[in-house]
């Protein structure tokens, strides 16, 4: 009777009840294969709380990687050890070698331990001032963790062995807060039974016929719909739609997109309705938007484009993966649309190898919005999430918007890119695009270890630099892209004539000699490039006139289409704000707990033996 009185009384004593209440960590996930351990976070006014939910009675480890290794990685350790609460602020350097921080800012709220699990709560501030520490932005962060069955010793914690992993994630992410009905009707468009060729890339395509609704309906959420074993063989899935002037004939079978073969119908399915990419959840559409279907202006046939990513060249591989879309008759207040910004994909984006950084930018430029909501919406349309897109050379991606020559407010960022994490980033507060406006798309690149150039294309070892917005209310506009001239490209290597009219793809040189007869591809790749001529041609490049193409819905064009426009002048690359930290009170020790909450803790461990805080 005098435990559970001890145990009543603790719960009344402040920060006490941070262990039972859920609601103060509204993201959560597994972050092993097994369960074992489970990882919640939420904002705590200017800080971030963590709670670490292990299945072990010894220590847990948390922290924050730039590369998801040991390397260079900011640590901390927690556990329950002899009835006492312990939480440990570490680092690690470039060789691994793990070291305690002589400025602990890790805040220790709450612990647990039983037979099974143990239970850890603390918080942080964002921006520490520490240089052993690494901040927390809206980029991607690269967690680590590892557990132990024995708790930290006089000589620190011991070597983890297999217990350990990383995971990328977006912790500061906003809080969804619709909730959405649990029996919501939906409809599958998935693949059966798709041979993947034992190739690196392959893009299948197959056309659907959106169920016939008798009257306006609205999807609320998608969900991807992964064939079990293949999380990393998928690496992305778009949804376009196509024509209507089709009967069910086109539905028969797919094929292999981009392919000399493919059917002449899956050439009208240009319109990107929604598009997944790997590492990504569901997205539910905020509350007063949705996903129209079911009238004329809505998609009657869609095309599923499935990116298969197979760089070990498995054979015998079967996928039936797809989308899962969740509709609802109780109509939202706007129609969502989608718009793709950025490059172009083309062989005419360009990057040298050996280069430690990179710069590309992708116009939609101010005359192609203009036009396109001039038409549409003269009052501008509302931006409300954003999938931005690279592949594995990417290490950076901004989207950045202009008006009257003014820079605005990030639309969205992630300096941290992860080729295996890909997701809409949800803005925080929806942004205006009004006409005249324009958006560059800005990705950082690095090819130090290729030898070759890397050329904008579909496959995973190609680049593309693209922008996904989505926004209400509805307007015909869906691609608002550029790409660079790409005589100026082949001028700075010494190109100085190409044979005209061009007859073959990629075109071939007419002169000087050491180029005669290669195609611009083999040139560049001949020219000998140095990290100082990258540099050079960077310059060059983001200051080249760009084409540009400025797409409606119907796959016809704005009136600008192939316009030959000078980027505007801007700071190039983009340059953030310096970031404003906090130091810790040093009258306030972070890694203990308050004197009551200790107090508390003693007793219950000396009368019920493990228990709560």
């Amino acid at each position: 009777m005098r435990g559970w009185l001890l145990l009543a009384l603790c719960a009344l004593l402040p920060g006490a009840a941070a262990g039972g209440s859920g609601g103060l960590y509204p993201h959560r996930t597994m972050l092993d294969a097994e369960g074992a351990y489970w990882l919640g976070w939420g904002p705590r006014g200017g800080r971030l709380g963590f709670r670490l939910e292990v299945r072990t009675a010894g220590y847990v480890g948390f922290g924050f990687s730039p590369a998801g290794t040991m390397a260079a990685a900011d640590i901390v350790v927690g556990g329950v050890a002899h009835g006492r609460p312990y939480l440990q602020d570490y680092f690690t350097n470039e060789n691994k070698e793990l070291k305690k921080d002589t400025q602990q800012d890790y805040h220790l709220e709450y612990a647990m331990e039983n037979d099974t699990h143990t239970i850890i709560e603390f918080t942080r501030e964002l921006h520490t001032c520490d240089v052993n520490d690494k901040s927390i932005t809206d980029s991607t962060v690269r967690v680590i963790w590892a557990y132990h069955h024995e708790d930290v010793g006089d000589s620190g914690p011991k070597y983890h062995e297999a217990n350990r992993g990383t995971k990328s994630l977006r912790l500061l992410n906003p809080e969804k807060t619709n909730v959405l009905p649990t029996a919501l009707p939906y409809f599958d468009l998935v693949n059966h039974d798709v041979p993947i060729p034992n190739k690196d890339t392959t893009y299948w395509c197959q056309m659907f016929k959106i169920p016939a609704f008798q009257e306006k309906h609205h999807v609320i959420k998608v969900e991807p719909v992964i064939h079990r074993g293949h999380e990393s063989l998928v690496h992305h899935i778009m949804l376009y739609q196509c024509s209507s002037n089709f009967n069910d004939r086109v539905l028969d079978y797919g094929h292999e997109c981009y392919h000399p073969n493919m059917p002449d119908a899956f050439l009208t399915c240009e319109t990107v309705v929604f598009a997944w990419a790997i590492g990504g959840e569901g997205f539910s559409y905020p509350p007063h938007v949705g996903l129209s279907l079911g009238t004329p202006l809505d998609p009657q046939y869609v095309l599923l484009e499935v990116h298969y990513d197979n760089p070990t060249y498995k054979q015998g591989l079967i996928d039936s993966s797809g989308l899962r879309l969740y509709h609802t008759m109780d109509l939202r207040r706007y129609d969502a649309g989608m718009i793709q910004a950025g490059l172009w994909v083309s062989l005419f984006h360009t990057i040298p190898p050996g280069m430690p950084e990179f710069w590309s930018e992708g116009h939609c430029t101010l005359e192609c919005l203009q036009e396109a909501l001039e038409a549409e919406k003269p009052s501008g349309i509302q931006v409300f999430a954003v999938l931005l897109h690279t592949h594995l050379a990417g290490r950076g991606i901004r989207l950045r918007h202009f008006r009257k020559g003014k820079e605005m407010k990030l639309l969205a960022y992630d300096d941290d890119f992860d080729f295996n994490f890909q997701e809409f980033q949800y803005l925080k507060e929806e942004q205006t695009i009004l006409p005249g406006d324009n958006l560059i798309t800005e990705c950082r690149y690095n090819t130090k270890d290729r030898v070759g150039m890397t050329w904008g294309g579909l496959s995973t070892r190609n680049e593309m630099c693209l922008s996904h917005l989505l926004y209400y209310p509805r307007i015909n506009l869906t691609r608002c892209a550029s790409i660079p001239d790409i005589m100026e490209q082949l001028q700075f290597i010494g190109v100085k004539e190409i044979y005209r009219p061009v007859t073959t793809w990629p075109f071939i040189i007419k002169s000087p000699k050491q180029y005669k007869n290669l195609s611009f591809m083999d040139a560049m790749n001949k020219f000998k490039w140095t990290r100082k001529e990258g540099l050079s041609f960077n310059k060059l490049v983001l200051r080249l006139p760009v084409n540009v193409r400025c797409s409606k819905i119907d796959n016809a064009e704005w009136s600008i289409q192939g316009m030959i426009a000078s980027p505007p002048d801007v700071e190039r690359p983009y340059r953030a704000e310096p970031v404003v930290c906090r130091k810790p009170s040093s009258s306030a020790p972070h890694r203990d707990l308050s004197p009551q909450l200790l107090l508390c803790f003693l007793l219950l461990s000396s009368t019920l033996g493990p228990t709560c805080l």
